[in-house]
């Protein structure tokens, strides 16, 4: 294995699998019979889920709703997005735990940063639901100040194609993939790969990120490997 230590950020939308909203079962089970591949090979996992697929805050903000509520309303979809993960991740076998930047503690742990190490360590997958806790920030800056905070050796983020391209590859069929491309690049050329508070947390503290398509069955595996799958961005 490449790595030790990884965080995986996954879309709100990535969960929807072909339906138009909500969440499909069955890609949440095969995203799980993936984590736990790779997790039983010995690396420590921690995860960040959009929710996109329930609410997006942008989305409410332009219909006129006052963009902090709706900010939190959308951090309320990722901890059930994440509690959905979290129960398939235990039904293949893996013990898991929630840790949220909200305080709900029926249903999860407030996140404590030591304590997400420690679960870590003792081979538990770690779910950060809520965002930051704080409106005007996105589930990518999330994922970001996480991984920074719990000293990840990379941030995968798992979208529907299988890399960075020079266009959309799905709107612009002359679109072609980068393999690898630097922070500065990314910059120069304006390529959207993360929100820019996250890409530039990421940047400044030296975390790589790979983006690949998290649909295709074994690419996680393939990446925990360190086999060239997606675009490494460094």
């Amino acid at each position: 294995m490449k790595y030790k230590r990884i965080l995986l950020k996954l879309s709100g939308e990535s969960l929807m699998g072909d339906k138009q909203y909500g969440i499909d079962n069955e890609r949440v089970r095969q995203y799980a019979i993936d984590i736990k591949a790779v997790h039983d090979e010995g690396l420590e996992i921690a995860i960040v889920i959009g929710g996109g697929n329930i609410f997006r805050g942008l989305s409410a903000e332009k219909s006129g709703m006052d963009r902090a509520q709706a900010d939190y309303m959308g951090m309320l979809a990722t901890v059930i997005n994440s509690m959905a993960l979290q129960d398939a991740l235990e039904k293949v076998g893996i013990k898991t735990r929630l840790l949220t930047a909200i305080k709900m503690e029926q249903i999860c742990e407030p996140f404590i940063r030591r304590r997400a190490v420690r679960h870590l360590e003792k081979g538990r997958v770690v779910i950060f639901g809520a965002g930051t806790g704080n409106p005007y920030f996105t589930t990518d800056s999330a994922a970001a100040l996480r991984a920074i905070e719990i000293k990840a050796d990379v941030v995968l983020k798992g979208t529907r194609v299988d890399g960075i391209y020079t266009a959309d590859p799905e709107k612009d069929p002359l679109a072609t993939k980068y393999e690898e491309i630097t922070f500065r690049e990314v910059y120069d050329k304006g390529l959207n790969v993360m929100d820019m508070t996250a890409f530039t947390l990421c940047e400044e503290n030296q975390v790589p990120i790979i983006v690949f398509d998290m649909n295709k069955h074994g690419n996680f595996m393939k990446i925990a490997k360190g086999e060239p799958i997606g675009t490494l961005v460094k």
